[in-house]
């Protein structure tokens, strides 16, 4: 079942995602959003692609369009995989600590865990930090018929990030390893404080672009 979440209808998705089931959840979801949030700047590669108008960056376009593809490809499989990763999680928050080997034991089995449950909306914050540059150029070179698109392409994509981050946040407070915990904080605060204020910028310039 895991595996197959984004081949559920919208409706569906969202009926799993609101119920009691342990996935998907934050980290899938946020994942999903990123994958809207590329398709809509891939929209505008498709409306830009081809028009004698734009022949100047037609190579731009279907480069940012490969690229769009590729992304909306991850951030599929990471709705799969953030599932898959947290899982076992679950499974290991259950684990009997009544006697020493019991509680060490638990203890290795939740680090394990929490590593893989923190590297995949990294994973994803990463991957929203590739889409916010694409919708960079795709602002910057594609047709304005289609230009508030890309600016709610890309503020999806930042809601995705700040989303993916807290997802990042709460298994990294529960590592024993403190050192590995904040080397991992610091990639993901690096990310939202140099995206979160390009992804800003890219919209507030598509938005600039209405105002009379």
């Amino acid at each position: 079942m895991t595996t197959e979440f984004t081949k559920l209808s919208c409706e569906d998705f969202v009926a799993v995602l609101a119920s009691k089931e342990p996935v998907p959840g934050g980290g899938g979801a946020s994942a999903l959003v990123g994958a809207i949030g590329m398709a809509l700047g891939n929209m505008v590669g498709s409306l830009t692609v081809g028009k004698p108008k734009f022949a100047d960056v037609e190579e731009d376009m279907v480069r940012l369009k490969t690229k769009s593809d590729e992304l909306q490809q991850r951030f599929f499989a990471l709705v799969a995989q953030d599932a898959v990763v947290f899982e076992p999680l679950s499974v290991a928050y259950g684990l009997p600590r009544e006697t020493e080997e019991e509680k060490a034991h638990k203890a290795q089995v939740m680090e394990e865990c929490l590593r893989e449950c923190c590297a995949v909306p990294l994973a994803i914050m990463e991957a929203c930090c590739e889409a916010i540059d694409v919708h960079e150029e795709f602002a910057a070179k594609g047709t304005p018929i289609a230009i508030s698109d890309v600016g709610c392409g890309v503020i999806a994509c930042k809601a995705a990030l700040q989303a993916a981050s807290l997802n990042v946040f709460i298994n990294t407070m529960s590592f024993q390893d403190r050192e590995y915990a904040e080397n991992i904080n610091v990639k993901a605060y690096a990310m939202l404080d140099e995206y979160c204020a390009k992804a800003d910028a890219i919209f507030a310039d598509v938005a600039a672009r209405f105002k009379k």
